[in-house]
């Protein structure tokens, strides 16, 4: 054996483990479905390498997920012959959470409603599958190998704290991961005894593709020449011995091959589960044999919760293909556009061939009908769906159809007819595009929306008061890619997509002599102000305010001005104009004050407060907050 070294886990590592021991107790058989999880894509990892480089598996390619118990010794084994990992691979997955998900698990744990609560779904979601085997057992031994290597890693931990790596002899190529068990209380399920272990595993893993494996006790009938019989012929004592022999614990059959009419839903929720490591339960199921010129089976679920890494480039497509029940790959990002990818599922095509490539997948003629079909499936099954279902679906998923506007062209119009959004007329409900087009005033010729961080500040948005005067309805937008979304939608149905915030609205008309009235005081604030604005206007926008601040039509908004620099990136300077309502009257009495004396010093002071109004009305932040509040005070002061 190799030196064995000591590592300590990582902070967040220790909190997941403090939770995981804590929190799951309920749900402590969950360890058996994640364990047989892992294996089962251990051997699909190696399946998938074998295809390229068969000389490293052909001394074992029978392939299976083997469990064993000790009641004596109080162990619960599991091994697999897949993929294995070398000690680098050790190093990097076992005793951390995958870099990816650290950040977004944190966040979860700190989102919890519950202190010191974890729910299950948890553990799949971030890939931490493998410490759930803490919340039975006091010590976790794992031992593997990978193909090629001449020696194996164990990792052993008592969950504590700390955890020792070191390279060992191991013959066979893959995974054993042995549990030292708690001790017990009455009441408890025992994991040594075989029967609870056949109904787990029936249970929840029942269709993993691989067979599940463990040595049961069963009676046998006794020859007939050892059965000992009274003088009567009749047996004395047992006519049967107990033997152990090797049983599969799961059926293994494809559910996407079975008729639609013989899935259960209770199937369908654990194969889900199976395939997703979600712990949610299937919104809704596309279970369809697809024929003609080409033949295959497909099967598709639509989660219920939004995963917590949803919007995270690393993670995962949630389809798997499959060719003639041969698993090819997962991550399957070819056969879904990047904004489904939550949608988790199933593809077996007999025809394709078993040894295809991602490069070829993307040139392959049957593969984009494939994904043609799944898409128009996904799409007739959301607009089926109930108002009050499919909402749910749009609160948890919402952003992901919107995030298809930009980059699918060809279904653009679709994916905008499922979009929903509230409005300044829908009293906080969701409305459909088409709807807003049906409340249209009679003079309405465009579609009318406005951008922002919150739906109170849109709704109280000076911006909107000439649109409200007319009684047209204004769609507010809160979330951040509804800038991409009204980018990539310039129009829907012939009606043109408005911003309130940018270009000239061309409602009511200002009339010539009013503009002509205040054209020198405008000329004079738009000199006070030339180092912030573009320019200084008469507004047709505003009725009630006194100032606001609008774009050009193919200017940047403020608000994707502000997800600019929030993110980081840097934005080019980026000048406003500043529209002043002339029938304010603020307006009328700097009017008076300029005519009389356009050295008053009063004028600049009121030049930076119209300014820093239209600022603060859109929810922007004052580059002098203090001048603000000075000039107010001493406005205030001298008002009472």
């Amino acid at each position: 054996m190799g030196t064995k070294e000591t590592h300590q886990f990582k902070t967040e590592v220790q909190q997941l483990l403090h939770l995981i021991i804590n929190s799951l107790y309920s749900n402590r058989e969950i360890f058996v479905r994640e364990l047989i999880s892992n294996a089962s894509d251990a051997i699909d990892k190696a399946k998938f390498k074998e295809q390229t480089d068969p000389d490293l598996f052909a001394d074992d390619n029978d392939y299976h997920i083997r469990i064993s118990l000790d009641s004596e010794n109080k162990t619960f084994q599991i091994s697999d012959n897949g993929i294995g990992m070398t000690l680098e691979e050790v190093n990097d997955n076992i005793g951390t959470i995958a870099q990816s998900g650290t950040a977004a698990f944190m966040k979860a744990l700190e989102n919890s409603k519950k202190e010191n609560t974890l729910s299950p779904e948890l553990i799949g979601q971030f890939g931490v599958g493998f410490y759930s085997a803490f919340i039975v057992a006091d010590t976790v031994t794992l031992d593997t190998k990978a193909p090629g290597q001449d020696m194996g890693v164990r990792w052993e931990s008592d969950g504590k704290g700390s955890y020792t790596v070191q390279e060992i002899e191991k013959e066979n190529r893959g995974t054993t991961i042995t549990l030292h068990l708690k001790a017990t209380e009455d009441g408890d399920q025992d994991f040594t005894e075989s029967y609870t272990i056949q109904h787990i595993v029936k249970k929840h893993s029942d269709f993993v593709t691989y067979p599940v494996i463990m040595e049961v006790e069963k009676n046998e009938p006794l020859p007939e020449n050892e059965i000992i019989k009274d003088s009567d012929g009749k047996p004395i004592g047992d006519t049967f011995k107990k033997v152990k022999k090797d049983e599969t614990l799961n059926s293994m059959k494809a559910i996407w091959s079975k008729s639609k009419e013989d899935v259960t839903d209770e199937e369908h929720e654990e194969f889900y589960r199976h395939i997703s490591h979600n712990w949610d339960k299937p919104m809704e199921v596309i279970h369809k044999k697809f024929e003609g010129v080409t033949e295959y089976d497909v099967l598709m679920y639509l989660p219920s919760k939004a995963p917590m890494d949803m919007f995270r480039p690393e993670r995962k497509n949630g389809m798997q293909l499959y060719c003639k029940r041969v698993f090819i790959m997962d991550d399957c990002k070819e056969l879904l556009p990047e904004y489904l990818g939550f949608v988790q599922g199933v593809v077996d095509a007999p025809d394709l061939n078993l040894n295809v490539s991602r490069e070829i997948l993307q040139e392959d003629r049957l593969v984009r009908n494939i994904r043609k079909n799944l898409v128009k499936q996904i799409f007739s099954v959301l607009e089926g769906m109930e108002k009050e279902k499919y909402e749910e679906f749009y609160v948890e998923f919402g952003q992901a159809l919107k995030a298809g506007i930009p980059t699918d062209f060809q279904n653009k119009e679709k994916l905008a007819s499922l979009l929903r959004y509230k409005t300044t007329k829908s009293d906080g409900k969701y409305i459909t595009l088409d709807e807003y087009i049906e409340n249209m005033q009679e003079d309405q010729k465009e579609i009318y929306y406005l951008t922002g961080e919150s739906l109170t500040s849109l709704m109280n948005s000076p911006l909107l008061e000439s649109l409200k005067a007319k009684d047209y309805e204004v769609i507010l937008m809160v979330d951040p890619i509804d800038e991409w979304v009204t980018q990539s939608l310039p129009e829907y149905k012939e009606k043109k997509l408005k911003s309130a915030e940018k270009g000239d609205l061309d409602l009511d008309k200002v009339d010539d002599e009013k503009k002509n009235e205040y054209s020198a005081l405008l000329s004079f604030l738009k000199g006070k102000l030339e180092a912030k604005v573009k320019d200084v206007v008469v507004s047709n926008r505003l009725k009630d305010s006194v100032s606001c601040l609008s774009g050009d039509d193919w200017g940047m908004s403020a608000y994707m001005e502000k997800i600019m620099k929030a993110s980081g990136q840097k934005t080019p300077d980026q000048k406003r104009v500043m529209e002043v309502n002339v029938n304010h009257p603020v307006m009328g009495k700097m009017k008076e004050i300029f005519e009389t004396d356009t050295t008053n010093p009063v004028l600049k002071d009121y030049s930076d407060l119209l300014f820093d109004i239209a600022v603060i009305s859109e929810g922007g932040k004052l580059d002098n907050p203090a001048r603000f509040s000075k000039q107010l005070g001493d406005l205030m002061a001298k008002s009472i």
